[in-house]
């Protein structure tokens, strides 16, 4: 193997604008490569690569998708053994992990929310319409998905501020500051011991929560640390995720009057146009840990060792996709992986969609017409879920 570039997951540059790196990688003699910094990684950027990874699940194991190690001791103490299933777990456990969770995100029952989340968008939209400028990030995109979840899990949705700063603890400030981290991970978990003992007492129905408190493996109830893992993998992988995809999407139109010109134009490319935003700005970098010493397309990797499920890299590859760097709203060859692969494929992709779908349509018929403000102004967190955090626009 020979390694002709470095990486900084981390670094604002790489932040900003990961796919010139990835693009040099993939075209380079070593299409995979590996960096020493944040406790070292390999990091895969053609498709074919990503996805194989992806499907050998039993080299590629699950039990750390963080991008960094955990933090020192978060395995230790009452809770150092929840994770955020099924995310976070192979098989045979991964099975009835997905498996319990399923319903909550099946077409019919995300359906079940849209109305309520029509309504919650054009209330935001009220919030700040008359100004004629708004952060598309903060304002809107980032308040939309906490909403959701908290209806789903039957929590306060008036903690939504509060929700939000947890996630952003542990999924983007927190990776690059342990402390923070864990502080934020132990606030999560513990609300939900919370709200996991007030079920006890007073269940209630249409509740995920109760539901997974009633929820059998092998005739014995769930674990505790499944149900409080499951409760965790809804708060932080249900938000940052689609508030990054929903953020980077209006980003994108209001650099593109051409694309917002043709969605009010051609209202039936929506299906098309919300599947090639997934594909070309891709929220989520996944990880998996070697379970033993292979050699996988010519990189010695050990035990171990860390492996970047880099999805918006494979999402750009030539290999598979015709003029990857360019956002065609009618794509119709479109078998993109920003909801991941294999038996990890992201299990609420279709409430994702719904909420990505639903945002983007009701800011486009409310406010056609919009541009940044400063177009360098404009702020990005990255390393595991890439989004833009600030993100001003006049209308």
């Amino acid at each position: 193997m020979k390694q002709d570039v470095d990486y900084d997951i981390f670094n604002h540059d790489f932040i900003w604008n990961p796919f010139p790196m990835f693009e040099a990688v993939r075209e380079s003699e070593s299409p995979i490569v590996h960096s020493d910094k944040w406790g070292g990684s390999w990091m895969p950027t053609r498709y074919e690569d990503i996805v194989a990874l992806a499907q050998e699940h039993d080299v590629f194991t699950s039990r750390e998708i963080s991008v960094v190690p955990p933090p020192p001791g978060q395995l230790e103490g009452p809770y150092g053994g929840v994770k955020a299933p099924p995310i976070t777990s192979d098989p045979p456990d991964h099975h009835w992990h997905r498996r319990a969770i399923l319903p909550v995100f099946s077409p019919q029952s995300a359906a079940t929310y849209e109305t309520a989340m029509r309504e919650f968008c054009n209330v935001l939209i009220d919030g700040f319409i008359d100004a004629g400028r708004a952060d598309a990030a903060a304002d809107y995109a980032q308040r939309i998905p906490v909403n959701v979840i908290a209806r789903i899990l039957g929590v306060p949705v008036e903690m939504s501020e509060t929700f939000t700063e947890w996630v952003r603890g542990v999924l983007e400030i927190g990776l690059t500051n342990p402390e923070v981290r864990r502080e934020n991970r132990m606030k999560i978990i513990e609300f939900f011991v919370g709200q996991i003992n007030e079920r006890k007492a007073n269940p209630r129905e249409n509740d995920l929560i109760t539901d997974l408190l009633r929820l059998e493996v092998d005739g014995q109830p769930a674990p505790l640390e499944y149900v409080i893992g499951a409760c965790n993998l809804m708060l932080v992988a249900g938000i940052d995720t689609t508030w990054s995809a929903i953020g980077s999407s209006l980003w994108h139109l209001a650099g593109h009057a051409d694309h917002r010109k043709q969605l009010r134009e051609k209202p039936d490319l929506w299906p098309t146009a919300v599947e090639e935003f997934l594909r070309a700005y891709a929220p989520v970098t996944m990880a998996r840990i070697v379970d033993r010493d292979i050699e996988f397309q010519g990189c010695p990797m050990k035990a171990g060792d860390r492996v970047l499920m880099t999805f918006p890299a494979a999402n750009r590859d030539p290999r598979q996709f015709d003029r990857p760097d360019e956002v065609v709203l009618d794509r119709q060859n479109n078998r993109h992986v920003a909801f991941g692969a294999g038996i990890h494929r992201c299990a609420g992709s279709n409430l994702a969609r719904l909420e990505l779908k639903v945002a983007l349509q009701t800011w486009m018929e409310r406010i056609p017409e919009f541009t940044l403000v400063d177009p360098t102004a404009v702020t990005w967190a990255g390393g595991q879920v890439r989004g833009p955090r600030q993100c001003l626009v006049s209308f």
